[in-house]
């Protein structure tokens, strides 16, 4: 079973599109297919490049595709229903016992309040999860001056994590618009993820930098 048929699974789908708009009742930023995608990717391309096994690559990719689908159930402790979730999934799906513990595993430590990135594919989980920081997941345009998390979020005109595999470096590169949100709001919602994201690099094997328009502030 690869990733690719996970993402043409109904059943699989529905819980994503019904998590988010979950997640849109609640006031919270896009978690919909293009999130979901963008993560999964991400997470493969990280194990891809540091040379793990193209299906230690797959799993990445699964464990990101199916990440947020606890949403459907709760917004708190999500990764762990979650976790619970893709394991019904997964087990339905004939996958072997190792190959649902390295996902399940991932999921249910990809939430920056509870989640530690106890192996590879956890580790490249949370990166790709938290690097999603990006002016399009904005749903409410109008009300970014009454909200942070949207703010910060709508200033963020690009972000790209990179890896340096011979430097042994992951590093978050932001472009932020300060005339919408400043430098110091960013790091105000998010400096426990940076904190996270810097033991996820190390589980890795590398060290992680963050780079807000061009400076180095981590």
């Amino acid at each position: 079973m690869t990733y690719q048929e996970i993402r043409r699974d109904a059943a699989v789908n529905v819980y994503i599109a019904q998590a988010d708009a979950s997640m849109k009742a609640l006031g919270f930023t896009e978690h919909s297919f293009s999130h979901v995608t963008r993560v999964a990717e991400l997470a493969g391309q990280i194990l891809q490049q540091l040379g793990y096994p193209e299906r230690t690559v797959e799993l990445a990719k699964i464990a990101g595709y199916l990440h947020d689908i606890g949403n459907v159930v709760n917004r708190v402790n999500h990764s762990q229903s979650g976790a619970v979730m893709a394991f019904r999934i997964l087990d339905r799906m004939n996958f072997p016992p190792e190959e649902i513990a390295a996902i399940v595993t991932a999921i249910g430590n990809h939430d920056e309040g509870t989640g530690v990135p106890v192996n590879a594919v956890s580790a490249a989980l949370f990166l790709a999860d938290k690097s999603d920081v990006r002016r399009s997941r904005v749903r409410q345009k109008a009300d970014i001056a009454l909200d942070i998390h949207d703010r910060v979020n709508y200033s963020v005109t690009d972000s790209r994590l990179r890896v340096d595999v011979e430097q042994k470096i992951v590093e978050l590169e932001l472009t932020v618009d300060t005339q919408v949100s400043s430098v110091m709001e960013y790091f105000e919602i998010f400096m426990k993820r940076m904190q996270l994201c810097r033991n996820a690099a190390r589980t890795l094997g590398l060290t992680f930098k963050l780079a807000i328009n061009g400076q180095i502030l981590l």
